[in-house]
């Protein structure tokens, strides 16, 4: 997950030294074009960036996202993408598996722009992916590319779970040609047709990798998708290296936070 130096960020819409959001066109690794977003800290100068990776068919410019930034605005630095096969970002969707690559040039770029510490904190998918990007990043001698602290939100412990009628739907939406069809023009989300080979390191398998970096799991306790067994695997696997934070009646990811859970992510974040 090393990368090529020229050419791996093109900046569109303002200057290098705007104060106000800046827009780019990122490439990942293996050369998907991947849209992101820089919104400095809105109290002032901060050393921190805090990258957000969204969930499954969200975007850098869904509301759920665009809120989440606004409140980690306040503590810091906030870069957001979208994955690819979503938003404007190229490629397919993968589903969590070369996705750690388009997290890897997000946070590469935060990096870039000059802040001394750069945090990642992912939703449902986006929080697998964080996950698996801290423990690559810990193990393959990666500098630019690493994560001073990272926080999964609604993540999966296992994959190819289908326990609960969400899951079966997503199953269906990703495995089937029809409901391809159905996430490309009813989710705007571009899936890609194959199988993964091999299949990527799980979540619970990642987070043993990660410490001594902090590390936050966050679930809600009405979560339909991911039922609590789901946060307490990845909590046990951890050994005592992890807080856990089980949120009364929140939901899913992204679109379930609430802004006082929003603003106490943004503080363990900056604080980590």
């Amino acid at each position: 997950m090393s990368c090529e130096e020229e050419g791996r960020f093109h900046t569109v819409d303002v200057s290098s030294i705007s104060p106000g959001p800046r827009r780019a066109i990122l490439r990942a690794l293996d050369g998907v074009p991947i849209e992101a977003l820089h919104e400095p800290c809105t109290a002032g100068p901060a050393t921190t960036a805090i990258v957000v990776a969204h969930g499954f068919t969200g975007s850098v410019d869904r509301p759920a996202v665009r809120r989440a930034a606004g409140v980690f605005a306040r503590r810091a630095g906030v870069v957001t993408f979208s994955f690819r096969g979503h938003g404007r970002s190229g490629g397919r969707s993968t589903v969590g598996d070369r996705e750690v690559l388009d997290l890897a040039a997000a946070v590469e770029w935060a990096r870039s722009l000059g802040y001394a510490r750069v945090v990642t904190v992912g939703f449902s998918m986006g929080g697998s992916v964080v996950l698996r990007h801290a423990a690559m990043g810990k193990h393959e001698g990666r500098t630019e590319a690493r994560t001073d602290a990272v926080a999964a939100v609604s993540a999966p412990a296992r994959w190819y779970y289908r326990g609960t009628a969400p899951m079966r739907r997503l199953h269906w939406v990703v495995t089937r040609p029809v409901g391809r069809l159905v996430g490309r023009y009813g989710l705007r989300t571009r899936i890609h047709h194959r199988d993964w080979d091999p299949v990527p390191l799980s979540p619970v398998e990642a987070v043993p990798l990660i410490a001594p970096t902090p590390l936050l799991i966050v679930h809600g306790d009405s979560d339909p998708y991911f039922p609590l067994d789901h946060p307490r695997m990845l909590a046990a696997a951890a050994r005592g290296s992890a807080e856990l934070w089980l949120e009364a009646g929140m939901g899913h990811a992204e679109n379930a936070a609430g802004e006082a859970l929003l603003v106490r992510l943004a503080d363990w974040l900056a604080g980590a």
